[in-house]
């Protein structure tokens, strides 16, 4: 039996599965490649696929080397609000902003590269963190009449938490697959995720579900 395929009013949103936060890299994501078949098989099921990738000047504004003293997984406050402070990663053109090997992305529509910007970090594929500054996307899928979007990807309390509410808000049902996600969660920020993307009306699946 043929594997049902989403048509042009739906798309997956493959988040950030990129070197540096699998095994290995800058800024792992604990099992971070483990979901890179499972999104490979979720891929066949849509039209419309569509692939972030974090991709940062050197000497980005959220590298903690950028800021004299102060180590990885502190904050600091920024003119757009409070910054985690992260190890260099997704250093645009470097092997670790590269696709992990795994993830077949030749059949992609479309891909989105966020944190472009030296002052401004992005989490969102959709608005960077001033909360002010789109990439895009939004524009992009409603050109191509897409209503629904499902996410996975790296990390479920970070990009692709950001990117599901700035998806709702930007008038997309959306759908975060659990399983086809993997979480930093630094001091219960993955509850925390969960909870705001329930309040944004993000809804919450497995992978058999979709």
């Amino acid at each position: 039996m043929p594997l049902k395929r989403y048509g042009a009013d739906c798309a997956l949103l493959v988040v950030d599965v990129q070197n540096s936060f699998c095994p290995g890299g800058e800024l792992a994501v604990p099992g971070g490649d483990e979901v890179a078949p499972l999104i490979n098989h979720l891929s066949l099921l849509f039209e419309n696929v569509v692939l972030t990738q974090d991709w940062h000047p050197a000497g980005h504004i959220s590298f903690a080397s950028s800021h004299a003293g102060m180590r990885p997984f502190q904050s600091v406050d920024l003119p757009y609000g409070p910054q985690t402070l992260w190890p260099d990663h997704c250093v645009a053109g470097s092997p670790g902003a590269d696709f992990h090997p795994e993830l077949e992305t030749a059949h992609a529509r479309l891909i989105v590269r966020k944190g472009i910007h030296a002052k401004v970090d992005s989490y969102s594929a959709f608005v960077e963190a001033d909360r002010a500054t789109t990439t895009g996307l939004a524009g992009c899928l409603n050109a191509l009449g897409v209503k629904k979007v499902w996410l996975a990807g790296l990390a479920t309390d970070f990009c692709v938490a950001w990117s599901a509410i700035d998806a709702r808000a930007a008038g997309f049902e959306t759908f975060v697959v659990e399983d086809a996600c993997r979480a930093i969660d630094i001091n219960g920020s993955l509850i925390e995720a969960w909870a705001q993307m329930r309040q944004a009306g993000v809804k919450r699946l497995r992978s058999d579900e979709v």
